[in-house]
């Protein structure tokens, strides 16, 4: 029987690796979940001589599939298969690798739906061990979120040089933990030079995304090369807007171009909804897109973004307009979702949009906005509290108006 996954590893040459699962970039959501799948019932027969990497493997499978659509389930069985790992594992670095494995399950978790006390556990699950370059890695992923929720660049620095620890350990590796490492990398070093308006943190940041961008050809991984432009692109549209500079704002459009041209919506539908709220989609486009992070997950963190971005675009519309009957429709809609329980960063979101309808009616009227302080002030920190400062800062930017 033709089997897609094993043929494209054969492709890569490396079918005897099992850490290289770079071939996975160049399948849909649909054959990751199938090979994800076969991994799973592979490892749990009774006959699989190695079912400790059998599981690892598993786990690394089913994390792909739920960082490429934000399925719950997808965490829960990746999680399950790290557990499974460390229970068939007998040598002390199999423990290690399993732990490692279950630390990247809830790394992911956080990314993707907040909730920092999910750093912590993983932190804790990896605190006992050696210190494999993997394990490096991951702790050094840990404490670049960490840096990021704290905000002071002087923490910032401290994680960069962590992941500069990392990057260096993983060299050469086939591990894609290696390149994740390296995006997180450029990713906080431009965070801290534009926060410190540091030219050598941003030239720095600039050669770590073209070096990645070169070593992922199009042809064989294209979804790391996109995340690579995509955040090329992200830097260079913040210092554009810094310097008020227009040509460097067409390069950065150009750039996100580039990276959804890479792939699909559906090979890899979060990383498609990334690009558009980068790129400043417009309605009809965040549209889709809260409807595909619904669709994935109540609470998803790109989802809250999404949720609070296309309520703004909509009581723009409406005050431009000068229409009250828009920002009630708005409004009714904003109302009806925050009286039925909902993730925590979706109500953050509705709150915000809440308040940005009472701060137009007020505009429109000149009347005063009501308690709309206390709205963005709890959703602030709501957000805050889940581990999503964009959203945070959205509801802190309201409220210095």
């Amino acid at each position: 029987m033709f089997e897609f996954g094993k043929d494209l590893r054969r492709l890569f040459g490396r079918e005897r690796d099992r850490d290289d699962l770079g071939w996975l970039e160049l399948i849909g959501v649909e054959l990751v979940e199938a090979e994800a799948r076969r991994a799973s019932i592979d490892a749990g027969r009774t006959s699989c001589a190695k079912p400790d990497q059998a599981w690892l493997t598993a786990a690394a499978l089913w994390r792909e599939l739920a960082a490429r659509t934000g399925r719950k389930d997808a965490l829960d069985h990746a999680d399950d298969a790290a557990r499974d790992a460390e229970r068939a594992a007998h040598a002390a670095v199999r423990l290690e690798e399993a732990r490692c494995a279950l630390a990247q399950s809830l790394l992911l978790r956080f990314d993707l739906y907040g909730g920092p006390a999910l750093l912590d556990q993983a932190a804790q699950l990896i605190a006992r061990d050696s210190g494999r370059q993997a394990t490096v890695a991951v702790h050094a992923r840990i404490s670049s979120r960490k840096a990021r929720l704290d905000g002071r660049p002087v923490r910032l620095l401290e994680a960069a040089a962590l992941l500069d620890l990392a990057v260096h350990g993983l060299d050469g590796s086939a591990d894609p933990l290696a390149e994740a490492v390296r995006l997180d990398r450029a990713g906080l070093t431009l965070e801290a030079g534009i926060a410190q308006r540091d030219a050598r943190l941003l030239d720095q940041a600039g050669r770590d995304l073209f070096a990645l961008v070169e070593a992922c050809p199009a042809e064989r991984r294209p979804l790391t090369r996109a995340r690579a432009l995509a955040l090329s692109a992200s830097g260079l549209a913040a210092l554009a807007a810094l310097a008020d500079d227009a040509p460097a704002r067409e390069q950065a459009r150009a750039l996100l171009e580039a990276a959804g041209d890479q792939f699909t919506p559906d090979h890899s539908p979060l990383d498609w909804c990334a690009v558009q709220m980068a790129s400043g989609a417009g309605s009809a486009r965040l549209v889709a897109v809260e409807a595909l992070c619904r669709s994935a997950g109540a609470g998803l963190v790109l989802g809250a973004l999404a949720r609070e971005r296309l309520s703004a675009d909509r009581v723009a519309a409406a005050e431009v307009a000068g229409d009250p009957a828009a920002l009630d429709s708005v409004q009714a809609e904003l109302r009806r979702r925050v009286s039925v329980p909902a993730a925590p960063l979706d109500w953050a979101a509705d709150q915000i949009g809440l308040a940005r309808v009472a701060l137009a009616r007020a505009r429109l009227f000149d009347a005063p906005a009501g308690e709309t302080g206390l709205m963005l002030a709890t959703a602030a920190e709501v957000a805050a509290e889940e581990g999503c400062p964009l959203l945070a800062r959205q509801a802190e930017a309201l409220l210095s108006l």
